[in-house]
């Protein structure tokens, strides 16, 4: 009888002849009908409990240490331990081979078994587990045979045991072969399960990431740290239900911050309602709110619900929260409290389950003690707060902003707008920006449309820009001394474009070349530097 090779593949020949002294495969009986039971009993939903009753039941008849399953995932390429006996769960978890990795990778990429009578003299034993760390290798057997389908590897059962004799051994092998035939099938389905699994999650994963690209934190333009604290708060409060106050002057991107919240929270998938509490007059608030029954007042001809209702289940903005009325806001802290509201003319409680999201430009507290706005409902909505900071506090995320709109007008607009002039820049970082970014997104859209040579510049901004009393970069002095400033600065941005070229950048400005190093010396420029 040929002896069991070391790391060499188990020819099937070397069981058909075994002496049958060494074996009693009536004691093998019991067991096997057990594991075919197992396999039967179950349909495909619990494969894993049948896997997991097959290692117990191989544990049991062998006395093993260990007795593992292992999957190949055909997407992936990677191998993994999917179900074991005799391994914790971080131990399972760091079972990750490649093909022809290890001895468990070279069974499935040869397809053939392979047997390490001592792993302690195998250096392609990886131990990947680290579960062996412990005992003494010398007296460790490590058996691995494939599962296959239609010839094709779809997996592993591996077993350690003590060394023991060479008889034994090949018992041990011949059953691991057996049982290998008979669970091939379920760890097949399994293999497939897992594949499909993976494909839905990152099919799941693809879909929110273009759900959330649009409204997501990184869509805030800004790296300043009071923009870094914000977007800090919002991963923090999306996947909560916690009711949430967006604070900051008009204009900042309190609406941005909104979405950012309800498209990364669990109710992504619900409505996504929105209301200016400023925009109507008082009576229509509370019935756009609320809704309305048919006859409650002079025009309602119908029942009508409210945006409130409409947002059920999923999350309303209510924007410029601090304009609505005492009797508006008595009816919205009821809302809060009991998850309920009653249409304007009802007798009956309408149940909502909707996240509120408030605004304000309005300093509340200020409110309070004014008598128009109630304590109550300012500590039920200030929950979690969200300062959102003006853009004159953060003055380093305005080039930023600039780039952003720049791209987005010219798009819009069709110009081929190619930058923006230094002297521009230096204005729009100067100016200290009242209306904030909507204001700079306004002023650099007119600059576009106004730009007729692919550069923006200095003339082409606002007024409110150009005056002493909005900027300081207002130039100052005579008529000549304005036109000097100009004139470098056209200079300046023609250089830029022609890469410090001279010659090309005299004949864009209609100079000859000679005027243009007497221009390019009284103004002290090094074109080299524009060079790159």
């Amino acid at each position: 009888m040929p002896s069991i090779p070391h790391l060499r593949s188990v020819k099937t020949s070397m069981y058909q002849n075994l002496n049958e002294k060494s074996l009693c495969w009536c004691d093998y009986i019991d067991h096997l009908h057990s594991i075919s039971l197992a396999l039967l009993e179950n349909d495909d939903r619990d494969i894993s409990n049948s896997i997991q009753t097959v290692l117990r039941l191989v544990s049991k008849e062998l006395g093993v240490l260990k007795v593992m399953i292992s999957i190949y995932n055909r997407k992936t390429g990677n191998i993994f331990i999917e179900s074991a006996h005799g391994l914790s769960k971080a131990e399972l978890s760091r079972g990750i081979y490649k093909v022809g990795e290890g001895i468990i990778g070279r069974v499935v990429e040869s397809g053939l078994p392979l047997i390490v009578p001592k792993i302690s003299e195998e250096p392609m034993f990886l131990d990947r587990t680290n579960s062996r760390q412990h005992i003494n290798k010398d007296e460790i057997t490590f058996i691995c045979y494939p599962l296959k389908v239609n010839k094709e590897v779809v997996g592993t059962i591996s077993v350690d045991r003590h060394y023991t004799s060479k008889n034994t051994l090949e018992d041990d092998v011949k059953f691991i072969s057996v049982v290998a035939t008979m669970i091939s099938q379920a760890v097949h389905i399994h293999q497939i399960a897992h594949e499909k699994r993976l494909e839905l999650e990152e099919e799941n994963q693809r879909l929110q990431y273009e759900l959330r690209e649009k409204f997501q934190p990184s869509n805030i333009i800004g790296n300043a740290n009071s923009m870094r604290q914000v977007y800090y708060l919002i991963d923090k409060v999306s996947n909560s239900n916690a009711t949430v106050l967006i604070l900051g002057e008009s204009g900042v991107g309190k609406e941005l911050v909104a979405n950012a919240i309800h498209y990364n929270s669990n109710r992504s998938h619900k409505p996504f309602v929105k209301f200016n509490c400023a925009a109507l007059v008082e009576g229509l608030v509370e019935s756009e709110l609320f809704g309305h029954e048919k006859g409650a007042f002079t025009g309602a001809n119908s029942t009508r619900i409210g945006k409130f209702e409409q947002a059920n289940g999923g999350s309303i903005f209510l924007d410029e929260i601090g304009e609505v009325s005492l009797t508006v806001q008595a009816k919205l802290l009821r809302v809060i409290q009991e998850k309920e509201l009653e249409r304007v003319g009802g007798t009956k409680m309408v149940q909502t389950d909707v996240r509120i999201i408030a605004a304000t430009n309005r300093d509340l507290l200020k409110l309070i003690q004014q008598g128009q706005f109630r304590e109550d409902l300012y500590y039920r909505l200030n929950t979690f707060p969200i300062i959102v900071p003006s853009l004159r506090e953060r003055q380093t995320d305005i080039p930023l902003l600039i780039d952003y709109f720049l791209e987005k007008y010219s798009k819009l607009h069709n110009k081929g707008i190619r930058r923006i002039s230094t002297q521009t820049i230096d204005m729009l970082m100067s100016y200290h920006w009242p209306g904030n970014v909507r204001e700079l997104e306004n002023c650099i859209e007119r600059s576009v449309i106004l730009s007729e040579e692919g550069v923006v510049r200095s003339h082409h901004l606002p007024p409110t820009l150009q005056t002493a009393d909005s900027s300081n970069t207002r130039q100052q002095g005579t008529l000549a001394k304005i036109l000097q400033t100009v004139e470098h600065e056209m200079i300046i941005e023609t250089l830029k474009n022609t890469k410090g070229n001279m010659a090309k950048a005299a004949k864009e400005l209609g100079l000859t070349e000679r005027v243009m190093n007497l221009r390019v010396h009284k103004y002290n420029i090094d074109f080299k530097k524009f060079r790159r």
